[in-house]
């Protein structure tokens, strides 16, 4: 255990120093056209681009507006969405490969572009962004990356052992003229821009499910009519259209912070082995920079022992190479990866198509949401996108490695169905230390349990609310989590993160 290095809670930076505006509750039935569902970045992106289209246009957050990934995120605005061209290449041919690259590229440009044009304050700068590695077989990885860019003709990249890092690499791709800025401050600029060409925003109001006639029902029982429904609530709320759940797998990752020395790196950094490091810096609300180091990723719900050790081998990592001795933030954050690695972008199945989704963005978010946003955008005004074939969700062509992460995938959620129903359980409710959660064993029966700092014990049923695998419980964020599909609630039953829309049960607790 490092001590003293890491704070005792998890907070994001960028969401630590913003003030948000709050919104109502949707306490009605709505009729409208355009009804998007989950303000992070691709619902607001998109709320944005269709603010002049003269219909009307709402925006539902079952949470608090950005609590969700975009809040959590390291906002890399690049192309260069880790050592991913050749396979893409591979997958769809050099033609889609290219359209991968421009969708991102046009949607950095987009970003910037907005943000010089609306004069938003939100420390975007440009930046070079480097793959790097320090092993052979790493370095053999890069040069087939650096022939896939030649190959779709992805200019300013070379291979380069100067990385302005302060530690030797083996070799790294550098990709220049690529950003960074602060989501948050980006993202709330544009909800301003919309909600005064009348776009509204409701929050803590959970949509349930979408019924074929367009009917979005929600969790308190009100109901949405649109002629457009825009899913764009992380992990689709109504997943089980399309069969997202085995499409898709969520994977945790870790993120500290501190405040940067003067010789800091001056670009965007990811490393092609594990485990991943990611590394970036930002300016401070108070004119000092941070540095933000990541990495240490899993598949949700699955990790052997305490989720605390992920943030102690980030900050043993910057105490080695950057000789950091104090973190002011610790955060995590959620990512979906598609079997392909491509986004689901576009209607939800063949017969749904006033139902659109956008998800599965992986770790690189922020260009993916705003592409994301312009093909849902284009669908709703009836034009053309060069793009939505790509991205379209209902794409069928799968390759023999894609069937083989299907297979695999879902194997795996079986064996953990099955796992938390017969795994024997160790710890008795008695043995429960302070601070701690466990499932554990309280008058014969298993329940989750956790026990605050001041002794109060908070108790539920284990079983999440989507399709039943046991949660277990992760430390470092005082959440159950479902190791199935990645359904996260607190450690009082409520629920984080969907595809879960139900709190699991609550049990009163007789001492």
């Amino acid at each position: 255990m490092i001590e003293n290095i890491l704070p005792s809670n998890s907070e994001s930076y960028w969401r630590a120093h913003e003030d948000f505006p709050l919104f109502p509750k949707l306490n009605e039935d709505m009729e409208v056209d355009v009804a998007i569902i989950g303000a992070g970045l691709t619902g607001i992106t998109a709320a944005y681009l269709l603010r002049d289209s003269g219909l009307k246009v709402i925006v539902v957050e079952g949470s608090d507006i950005l609590k969700g990934t975009t809040g959590f995120t390291t906002a890399k605005v690049t192309a260069q969405h880790g050592a991913i061209y050749q396979q893409l290449i591979d997958t769809f041919g050099e033609e889609k490969a290219r359209l991968y690259y421009e969708a991102n590229t046009e949607a950095k440009d987009f970003i910037e572009q907005t943000i010089e044009e609306l004069g938003i304050q939100c420390h975007f700068e440009k930046v070079d962004a480097f793959l790097y590695t320090n092993t052979d077989d790493g370095v053999e990885v890069l040069q087939k990356e650096l022939e896939a860019y030649n190959k779709l003709g992805i200019e300013g990249a070379t291979l380069t052992k100067d990385t302005g890092l302060p530690y030797t690499v083996k070799e790294s791709l550098k990709l220049e003229n690529q950003g960074q800025f602060h989501p948050l401050k980006y993202a709330l600029a544009l909800v301003k821009q919309a909600e005064n060409k009348g776009v509204q925003f409701f929050e803590k109001s959970r949509a349930k499910s979408i019924h074929s006639t367009n009917l979005v029902e929600m969790v308190d029982g009100n109901e949405i009519r649109a002629k457009k429904i825009l899913v764009c609530s992380h992990f689709p709320f109504n997943d089980e259209d399309g069969l997202y759940f085995t499409r898709m797998y969520s994977e945790r990752s870790y993120v500290i912070a501190t405040l940067a020395e003067a010789n800091y790196p001056k670009g965007i950094y990811i490393n092609v082995e594990k485990p991943s490091r990611s590394i970036r810096t930002t300016v401070g609300t108070d004119g000092r920079r941070y540095l933000l180091i990541g990495g240490e990723g899993h598949i949700t719900g699955r990790f052997e022992g305490d989720t605390t050790a992920n943030f102690e081998a980030l900050a043993a990592f910057g105490r080695e190479q950057f000789k950091v001795k104090q973190y002011a933030y610790r955060w995590s954050a959620q990512d979906l990866v598609t079997l392909d690695q491509v986004p689901y972008v576009g209607p939800m199945t063949s017969g749904m198509q006033d139902v659109l989704v956008a998800t599965g963005y992986a770790k690189w978010g922020m260009t993916n949401s705003a592409a994301a946003a312009k093909i849902m955008a284009d669908n709703v005004l009836d034009r053309d996108n060069r793009f939505a074939e790509l991205y379209a969700p209902t794409r069928s062509k799968m390759k023999m490695a894609d069937i083989s992460t299907f297979i695999k995938s879902n194997a795996n959620v079986a064996k953990e169905l099955v796992k938390g129903k017969t795994e024997k359980i160790d710890v008795l409710f008695q043995d429960l230390q302070l601070g701690k959660g466990d499932i554990v064993k309280l008058d014969g029966r298993k329940v989750g349990a956790f026990k605050d700092v001041t002794g109060k014990v908070y108790l539920v049923k284990p079983v999440c609310t989507h399709l039943g695998c046991d949660v277990v419980f992760n430390d470092a964020e005082c959440s159950w989590d479902c190791p199935c599909h990645g359904s996260r609630y607190t450690y009082t039953g409520e629920v984080i993160e969907g595809p879960a829309y139900k709190p699991l049960e609550k049990i009163e607790f007789v001492e």
